[in-house]
């Protein structure tokens, strides 16, 4: 039965047809509302004015015929069933009229198939209503689709593996032009140009998991690298594809292939940081080792041989034998030499494991280790500082410190330098510490060498203060040595630091002081 309630127009002149029809779609199960229109002029005032679910017309209305009423309709774009009812048969005016736009054509003779007639004619219009809604929301869809995969960082594709073992791509997304160097139509077209673009040593590894993946119908994952024609780069790329089996046999994946070069950069700089941080820290520790060593072995060899000859001295002095003043006077020197000896390499000691200049501020700092680097090695020194009274913590000075004794250390094994400078200043919170040298000039190979573990401690410690760190050299010319330190971590040290960096470097120092 059909329960939705019809709007149904009838073009009728004859009264008696009227009620027949409305008798025939009351007994028919029908729950209508109808109106009648007997002119061209009541036809055209209602079919634009209301929306009607069923017309019917008589075929030879004494006003108008049929046709003139389709054409009305055609004209106000109305696709409503439209039936003709007729006194007068003929196949030739039943195909005219069907070929205008009637549904159907039921003679008044014989309308005990106008209700069948009209059951069909209304399923019909309903199954083309939801033929135009799937379209509307397939296309709708599709659109969506396109715009989503035209944004995607990768190829969005379809690849079919035959049960000829023949490969094919129903489809590929625009993206393939970025990541593949392919357009979609040719990479259709030509299925083994895709194959053809991975390095050899990540061939087998593809071929291998989509067979896989065949087989079993597990998820394809591969990542391989490929190189697209007329491309330098070569380029890390993802596969990941999830397959079905088809009627024919057939195995087809949908997926998504992803540029992964920079993760992979990413990788390998990070694997290669942890060895570095590895073989730092290895030799950190070898180095703490050998200090505690070094200390051992000064304690031991010189202040501890230095008390036991003080003991020695002091024996013949204990015992009962009676002996003249003279003699423990000269005990008494030797002893306080000794003892002058012990202070003496105590202080040394002491100043190699912290240098109490430390305490009058990292410029006295800084001057005192240049005087006795040039004690040592006898280079010509400039220093340039631009406030004497640089206000940091115990630890930060320390650091700074060290730093600056590893740089001199560098110097005086590998420069082969006559001169130096040293710029030190403080400004807006940030330390700039320069050591310049006219030397061999370092170069890169030198900073990469897998023992070149003082730049990288130096760098490292930096980095633990929120700092940068930069080395530069010419051949022939010199090495450049620039460490930026926030005085405190709660400043902006990223690119804020190498502008303060920027502008300490040009600003001009107050006064220089020669050491030779």
């Amino acid at each position: 039965m059909v329960t939705k309630n019809l709007n149904i127009l009838m073009i009728e002149n004859s009264a008696d047809d009227v009620k027949q029809v409305r008798y025939l779609l009351q007994a028919g199960g029908f729950s209508f509302d109808d109106l009648r229109v007997t002119t061209v002029n009541e036809l055209q005032q209602v079919v634009g004015d209301t929306h009607w679910d069923l017309i019917l017309s008589d075929y030879s209305h004494p006003d108008f015929v049929a046709t003139k009423a389709l054409s009305i309709l055609a004209a106000h774009d109305q696709a409503v069933p439209f039936f003709v009812l007729s006194n007068h048969g003929g196949e030739e005016a039943a195909c005219a009229l069907m070929e205008l736009g009637a549904h159907d054509y039921v003679m008044k003779a014989n309308m005990a198939r106008l209700v069948p007639a009209i059951r069909r004619s209304l399923r019909e219009v309903v199954n083309f209503q939801r033929v135009g809604d799937t379209r509307a929301a397939l296309q709708k869809s599709e659109a969506r689709f396109r715009a989503i995969t035209s944004n995607l960082p990768g190829v969005v594709f379809q690849c079919l593996l035959s049960v000829n073992n023949e490969i094919s791509f129903p489809y590929v997304s625009d993206g393939s032009v970025a990541l593949l160097g392919l357009s979609p139509q040719t990479l259709m077209e030509n299925p083994a140009l895709f194959p053809g673009l991975i390095l050899p040593k990540d061939k087998w590894t593809y071929d291998e998991l989509m067979t896989a993946s065949a087989k079993y119908l597990s998820t394809w994952n591969w990542e391989g690298c490929i190189q697209a024609e007329g491309d330098s780069d070569i380029k890390w790329i993802s596969l990941r594809a999830s397959p079905r089996r088809m009627v024919s046999g057939a195995t087809l994946w949908d997926g998504i292939m992803i540029n992964i070069s920079r993760n992979k950069l990413a990788e390998r700089e990070i694997a290669r940081s942890r060895e570095q941080l590895a073989e730092l820290s290895s030799y950190l520790q070898k180095a703490k080792e050998h200090e505690r060593a070094y200390i051992a072995r000064e304690i031991h060899d010189d202040i501890g041989g230095t008390l036991t000859a003080i003991k020695c001295e002091l024996q013949p002095c204990l015992d009962e034998t009676p002996r003249l003043p003279v003699f423990y006077q000269k005990k008494a020197k030797s002893i306080e030499s000794l003892v002058d000896q012990v202070i003496d390499s105590t202080r040394r000691i002491s100043l190699d494991l912290r240098p109490g200049i430390l305490d009058c501020g990292i410029a006295a700092a800084i001057r005192w280790q240049v005087k006795e680097f040039i004690k040592r090695n006898n280079i010509v020194c400039q220093i340039s500082c631009h406030n004497d009274e640089i206000p940091l913590d115990s630890d930060l000075s320390v650091s700074i410190f060290r730093i600056f004794q590893e740089t001199l250390t560098n110097i005086s094994k590998h420069a082969g330098a006559t001169n130096i400078r040293v710029k030190l200043a403080e400004k807006d919170g940030t330390v700039l510490l320069e050591v310049t040298d006219n030397g061999h000039g370092i170069t890169r190979c030198d900073m990469e060498k897998q023992d070149s573990f003082g730049i990288r401690g130096m760098r490292e410690r930096c980095q633990q203060l929120k700092g940068s760190f930069h080395v530069s050299g010419i051949p022939g010319k010199g090495t450049k040595v620039t460490i930026c330190i926030p005085i405190t971590n709660t400043q902006n040290h990223g690119a804020g630091v190498n502008d303060k960096a920027h502008a300490l470097e040009n600003s001009q120092p107050p006064a220089s002081v020669n050491m030779q």
